[in-house]
């Protein structure tokens, strides 16, 4: 898939469309209530351990509301943090750091979310399985998410539908014969790569043989997929998906499979806990 690429241009536009978001049609009413040359020191403070991601997009934000906002980063991207660590120091107009509080705030703790649980997979894992993450992202947050797994370890699966051929069950279901499709595939490779997903050896047992370059092992119990794997591992790259957990990827990673994809780690990471503190 192309490498993602946070650029200046990039993370402005999407802190502004964040910041409109949050301030259409009225601005913020509540700090609007403050008279306007309170100056003060805040700090951003972890309340919880995990990767720190996301600052960037912070400090864009509040430099988007006012440039004579003064940001101090004090951690580096993509590295650990502990419950009540210092990220970074903000000062300057107190009512404008508070305009865009919420929305940076938003932004480091859902990047490093994902970049905490995704971390958290890595680390169970053995050193020859990477973890992936797929298209199971909030629509629009794309880039986003996919660089938050980036910063957290992880590996990213293909951006879009143009990326990769990657026929799946429903590929199947429609059309009955698996060789058929992908020997279309093949044909139309040019330079993409293919990868098939399976859920049983049955199917399996029906590709082995042509020329593609991946099978995605689907939901298949421990048993059958390292079976699979075994039948396979020399003639393609190995993937596995499907209810995979913090408490069942290592025993899967021992499988030797070189992929391991979970949409959790995008769709449904928690926020990490950070705050502003006056």
């Amino acid at each position: 898939m192309p490498k993602i690429k946070l650029s200046n241009n990039f993370i402005k536009k999407v802190c502004r469309v964040a910041l409109n978001e949050d301030l259409y049609p009225s601005g913020d009413i509540t700090s609007n209530l403050l008279r306007n040359n309170i100056k003060k020191k805040t700090k951003l403070i972890s309340n919880q351990a995990g990767i720190i991601g996301g600052l960037e997009f912070a400090k864009k934000t509040f430099k988007l509301i006012d440039k004579k906002i003064n940001i101090k980063i004090k951690k580096k991207e993509g590295s650990k943090i502990k419950k009540g660590d210092l990220i970074a120091i903000i000062e300057g107009n107190i009512k404008n750091i508070l305009i865009g509080e919420r929305v940076a705030l938003n932004f480091l703790s859902h990047i490093s979310g994902i970049a905490t649980i995704t971390n958290s997979f890595v680390k169970k894992v053995n050193k020859k399985s990477k973890i992936c993450c797929t298209r199971k992202t909030i629509p629009n947050l794309r880039v986003i998410q996919k660089y938050a797994v980036k910063i957290g370890g992880g590996e990213n699966h293909r951006f879009n539908l143009s990326d990769e051929f990657l026929i799946k069950d429903n590929h199947i279901a429609a059309n009955k014969n698996i060789r058929e499709i992908i020997k279309k595939a093949i044909k139309s490779k040019k330079g993409k790569t293919i990868t098939v997903e399976i859920d049983n050896l049955t199917q399996l047992r029906k590709i082995m043989g042509l020329k593609f370059d991946r099978i995605l092992f689907d939901n298949m119990n421990y048993k059958s997929l390292k079976k699979g794997i075994k039948l396979s591992k020399k003639f393609y790259e190995t993937e596995a998906s499907g209810g995979i957990t913090l408490k069942n990827v290592k025993k899967i990673s021992l499988t030797g499979v070189e992929r391991i994809s979970i949409g959790s780690i995008t769709h449904s990471a928690p926020s990490l806990d950070i705050k502003l503190q006056i």
